[in-house]
């Protein structure tokens, strides 16, 4: 592994399908076998995305898979250590119900493993990372948020917490599961936000 401070990508724009459709990044495709322990607030005690937790309790869920919930490009893949430790953010675009195509980043913390690099295209329904524990200092869950403002990265007090910023990533994922299947693809702007410094490596 190598210290890197590490921007999302270069500034520019990737070719990315559109999504066809949002699933739950754990129990694919309608988290099956999962609870949403903690969820969004964004008055204090502030908590910007959900926890997800296996029924068994526990590290029952320790190593289980986290799926892509959509087509789309990782912008961020590191091992930031403190609260966070390893972190994936991945970019997507879709088309609102006004047929205007929006972007939203999705984020997954606390993994075990993180099995996509920067620059990968995913698809949606794919094996990125497995759930963790932080080296032991949570019990085993995913972190996870959708973020409408593609400048936070892993800066979160940079913007106000308002859902102007930040999606409730159930009502999201809820109001997106399935979109029309579009073959032309689309460009995607990346190095929207700040350097991070991390650890590299699978």
């Amino acid at each position: 592994m190598t210290l890197w401070f590490a921007p999302s990508a270069d500034a520019g724009k990737v070719k990315v399908n559109l999504a066809d459709g949002f699933d739950f990044p754990v129990g694919k495709p309608n988290a099956a076998g999962y609870y949403k322990a903690r969820g969004l607030r964004l008055r204090s005690p502030r908590h910007f995305g959900e926890d997800w937790n296996g029924r068994g309790g526990g590290n029952t869920d320790l190593g289980d898979p986290v799926y892509a919930i959509a087509d789309g490009v990782v912008t961020f893949a590191a091992d930031v250590r403190g609260g966070w430790g390893r972190v994936v953010l991945t970019r997507h675009a879709y088309r609102d119900a006004s047929g205007k195509v929006r972007y939203v980043d999705s984020l997954n913390g606390h993994l075990r493993q993180m099995l996509v690099k920067k620059g990968d295209l995913i698809k949606r329904g794919q094996k990125i990372g497995t759930i963790g524990s932080n080296r032991g200092m949570y019990p085993a869950h995913l972190h996870f948020e959708i973020r409408h403002n593609l400048k936070i990265g892993m800066q979160r007090n940079s913007v106000s917490p308002t859902l102007t910023n930040w999606a409730d990533p159930t009502q999201f994922i809820n109001a997106n599961r399935k979109k029309n299947r579009e073959w032309r693809k689309v460009e995607l702007p990346t190095g929207t936000y700040q350097s991070y410094k991390g650890f590299t490596g699978l």
